[in-house]
């Protein structure tokens, strides 16, 4: 696969790459974050689909290798010069959703943690969205999980449970309930998120859009963890 020459574009970079040098993150060449051959090489990788809460999960890329790098990058290092080549392919994916979906289908996002917001200074999806072309959606809300201290909100755990079995639930408990949806009701939603890995927390934006009164048809991820 051939890249058409941008010599405008190369010549920018070339002056930018004077006071900020930087090198590709996916084979180390030097004055780009992402070269044209990594780039070409991450367009080029197939989406992955799951089931997450019972509905279908479109992502735009498994969750390893370069991907993994350029997600770290951005989301720990506030490198937002590699937000491109992984927002277009996740727009793309929610404007298919959307075509599937019936008319008036709301897009909501959910929402970084506190802590990561404040330490990035901006919301991950809403940055790969806008790099994909998706703009006004709107997200979940936040809120602190109902139950009393070490009480799973399934119910409590059996006394005769294991370590292993303990340590598995935890974070399904720490998880249910901290989401909220508002003015979904009768209303059909496309869910985004950035990274997907065990699915908990698009399972709990499943269940927070559902107690609304809304109905997921699809979600739709940037990257996800092949299950």
């Amino acid at each position: 696969m051939t890249t058409a020459p941008h010599p405008w574009r190369d010549a920018f970079l070339a002056v930018v790459a004077l006071f900020l040098p930087v090198s590709c993150l996916g084979c180390g060449a030097r004055d780009r974050p992402l070269c044209d051959s990594c780039r070409a090489d991450l367009a080029g990788r197939p989406g992955r689909v799951r089931l997450v809460g019972g509905v279908r999960l479109d992502a735009a890329f498994e969750y390893e290798g370069l991907v993994r790098t350029l997600v770290l990058e951005l989301k720990l290092r506030g490198r937002v010069d590699v937000a491109a080549p992984l927002g277009r392919p996740t727009g793309a994916l929610v404007r298919q959703a959307l075509a599937d979906a019936p008319p008036g289908t709301l897009v909501l996002r959910v929402p970084p943690s506190p802590r990561g917001r404040r330490r990035r200074g901006f919301d991950t999806v809403v940055l790969l969205l806008a790099r994909g072309g998706v703009r006004r959606t709107g997200r979940l809300r936040r809120q602190r999980a109902a139950g009393p201290p070490g009480v799973g909100l399934r119910g409590a755990r059996p006394r005769g449970a294991g370590q292993k079995e303990r340590t598995a639930l935890e974070p399904v408990d720490a998880t249910v309930g901290t989401l909220r949806a508002v003015g979904v009701a009768g209303r059909d939603v496309v869910l985004v998120d950035d990274v997907v890995t065990t699915g908990v927390t698009m399972a709990e934006a499943v269940r927070a859009v559902r107690a609304a009164g809304g109905r997921v048809v699809r979600c739709v991820a940037t990257a996800s963890v092949e299950s």
